[in-house]
């Protein structure tokens, strides 16, 4: 399956975010992708004071717009991040849409990011945001996928249960900083694939160093030994991929890791 990383800047205009989404959706199929993945919040900017200012109800202009970027380019579309206000709480949600325009999923960012790093980054989600309360996988094309959202992969008892429910991929729009990309970018997503014997596909904003929250950037997609195969580096790009999905039979059967846990042994 041909994956494209839609590395997206991110400006202050919301439809100058959908159009940029759009132009690069169709820079994506002409490069011959069959599926495309959005950062974290490519619609609106990453601070608290934005996510209100930007948010609406599913099925709003967003919404509408992802489900007409999938069917227009005849792909299976990660919608990255937007804003969702649901009655009276705000969340940081994911929309997945299949080539005709169905709605195949929806992923409401589980963990925040709730963070105080001294001498670095410091930001509270929570201030904006409800927490989702699901684990989320996916069929498609007669394979199962888990889509999570950004600070989502640091809890490795999520992403396993999604391999469990037979998740052989992970999608995950994020946006890591420059105090936690550097630290950890690569190494989460390396250390998810690895563990889990799968593919993780992770994309964030391009970098914007003017912003008042930089993207690390450096959009990824780990194989299941946790080499990364590809990397989008820091300007807007798009970059495509084809992910052997056989692969991961391949890695099982010779490291049988998931085959051979001992779930007795594991009471939390």
């Amino acid at each position: 399956m041909k994956i494209a990383l839609l590395q997206s800047s991110v400006s202050s205009n919301k439809k100058q975010n959908l159009a940029n989404a759009a132009k690069l959706a169709r820079q994506a199929k002409s490069m011959g992708a069959e599926a495309a993945i959005l950062p974290e919040m490519f619609s609106c900017p990453y601070e608290n004071e934005y996510f209100p200012l930007f948010a609406e109800k599913k099925g709003g202009e967003c919404y509408s717009a992802l489900k007409e970027i999938a069917i227009s380019n005849s792909l299976l579309l990660i919608g990255g991040s937007i804003p969702e206000k649901d009655g009276n709480h705000l969340y940081n949600t994911s929309f997945v849409f299949s080539p005709e325009g169905k709605e195949l999923a929806f992923h409401r960012k589980a963990h925040l990011f709730d963070v105080d790093i001294k001498g670095g980054q410091r930001f509270k989600e929570s201030d904006a945001f409800t927490a989702g309360d699901k684990v989320t996988t996916f069929e498609y094309a007669g394979h199962r996928f888990g889509l999570a959202i950004c600070f989502d992969i640091r809890f490795p008892e999520l992403i396993k249960t999604m391999t469990l429910q037979g998740a052989e991929a992970i999608f995950i729009p994020a946006a890591f900083n420059m105090t936690t990309g550097p630290l950890h970018w690569e190494l989460l997503f390396r250390s998810r694939a690895m563990d889990n014997q799968l593919f993780t596909i992770g994309c964030a904003p391009a970098r914007n160093v003017n912003g008042k929250y930089v993207s690390f950037a450096n959009s990824i997609i780990c194989d299941p030994w946790g080499r990364i195969v590809a990397n989008a580096g820091v300007e807007e790009n798009v970059l495509v991929y084809d992910i052997n999905l056989d692969e991961i039979s391949q890695v099982r059967s010779q490291i049988p890791s998931l085959s051979a846990r001992r779930p007795e042994l594991y009471k939390l």
